[in-house]
């Protein structure tokens, strides 16, 4: 159980916090509503570009990172389709300064053009390295836009392509700072050796001055239910060929959520599940294979997915797969196969608790849904699933018209030459 007090300033920024005294040090957490899905089609990568962009000083601080080095403190940060976070970690004693960076940022973040032109470029580097030079590392920049013809899940959180970054103007820029980052549209969570009073205080002096800002309404496209199955394959010069099965599932905050989840568990969680079980240890086709969710806020994707053995063709190891999961919308599932995930599910939520960081990141994240004691309800809602409603989600998840197949055929540059060569001459 993760004990907490929540206010909320004049401004609307939502508070939390989270008192610890087991540690001398103090997290504070901001969680921005606002990732990937928010961005404009022909202007995607900004939720990630502003990532950087934080971090390239503000109008009163030119340098981040020195003045929390100077007080033994250090800070990251990650952007998703649905969130964009920011979290620093510094000595209790040391805490004014985090709030002191955190504010002055959110109200006077610098915009120059030479700040934009050197985040701009670790982007497009970042998108050259992790994504197009990386075996495999397009993957999901063909297979979201396969899985989603509406939703604005459709590109990745790198965005679409790197001319979108390379083409950002300034004025897009503020415009979009000017959108998403305010008080009403973010969460701050404080956790560690803190007491409510004291952070109360903390982020009346510096939070509470910013303009609220207008409240963002998000209003996307949502993806219609998918009724055939889609197909893609892609050829490349990596080790093994993979195999990708993609099918829509209910969103974060859904009823359905949880049993797609378990489901994904039993498919494909750890050496135990049963696509690792029949397909790697009884029928080598695969040289791994794994089930997971994305976990997404609004509906999001079960993903399965494996490297095939050499010599194994994607076709014969597609049906294996789609065997597999057959038996999932025809029968129960036992039930201590599903006691099993379960008590692995709840397990992998205790542990997460452990970490300090964690722990903030969970509570900003579940106000963000809705309702912060969320994070305190997830292992009853896990151990609830009964078998009844993990086969109505097989049935109604992994139906073979929801699935979006991608073939990631392995072709070495060599062989790739040599049958260029010979396709030539004939």
């Amino acid at each position: 159980m993760i004990h907490f007090t929540e206010f909320t300033l004049d401004n609307g920024l939502r508070c939390i916090v989270h008192e610890d005294h087991t540690t001398p040090m103090a997290v504070l957490n901001v969680i921005y509503n606002v990732g990937s899905r928010d961005e404009d089609p022909e202007q995607t990568g900004f939720a990630h570009l502003f990532e950087h962009l934080m971090f390239s000083g503000s109008e009163n601080i030119p340098s981040y990172d020195e003045p929390l080095q100077l007080v033994g403190g250090e800070n990251n940060a990650f952007t998703s389709p649905d969130i964009t976070n920011y979290y620093l970690t510094v000595p209790a004693a040391n805490l004014e300064t985090g709030f002191w960076l955190e504010s002055d940022r959110m109200l006077n973040l610098a915009f120059s053009e030479n700040g934009l032109e050197v985040q701009r470029k670790v982007v497009v580097e970042e998108f050259k390295q992790n994504y197009l030079n990386q075996p495999y590392g397009d993957l999901w920049l063909n297979l979201r836009p396969l899985a989603y013809q509406q939703h604005s899940y459709r590109w990745a959180t790198i965005g679409k392509e790197i001319s979108h970054i390379e083409n950002a103007t300034m004025q897009q820029v503020r415009d979009f700072f000017a959108k998403h980052y305010s008080p009403q549209n973010a969460v701050l969570v404080v956790a560690g050796a803190v007491t409510e009073a004291e952070v109360k205080r903390l982020a009346e002096k510096w939070f509470g001055p910013i303009p609220g800002g207008t409240r963002y309404d998000r209003q996307l496209p949502q993806e219609q239910r998918q009724q055939e199955a889609r197909f893609l394959e892609m050829t490349s010069d990596v080790p093994l060929s993979a195999l990708y099965k993609v099918y829509h599932m209910p969103g974060r905050a859904d009823d359905g959520y949880y049993p797609a989840d378990l489901l994904g568990d039993v498919l494909g969680r750890g050496k135990s599940s049963r696509l690792y079980q029949r397909l790697v240890k009884e029928n080598p086709l695969f040289n791994s294979i794994s089930a997971s969710v994305t976990g997404s806020l609004e509906p999001g994707l079960l993903v399965v997915s494996g490297k095939l053995n050499t010599g194994v063709s994607l076709e014969e190891a597609d049906a294996a797969v789609e065997a597999v999961i057959a038996e999932f919308r025809e029968q129960l599932i036992p039930t201590e196969e599903l006691e099993k995930v379960k008590n692995q599910a709840e397990a992998g939520i205790v542990f997460s608790e452990i970490e300090l960081l964690n722990r903030a990141i969970n509570l900003a994240y579940s106000k963000l849904i809705g309702d912060a004691n969320l994070v305190n309800e997830e292992g009853a809602n896990v151990q609830a699933v009964t078998p009844e409603q993990v086969l109505a989600a097989a049935q109604e998840v992994v139906r073979p018209d929801n699935c979006s197949t991608l073939y990631y055929r392995a072709q070495p540059k060599v062989a790739a030459a040599k049958l260029e060569v010979a396709q030539a001459e004939e």
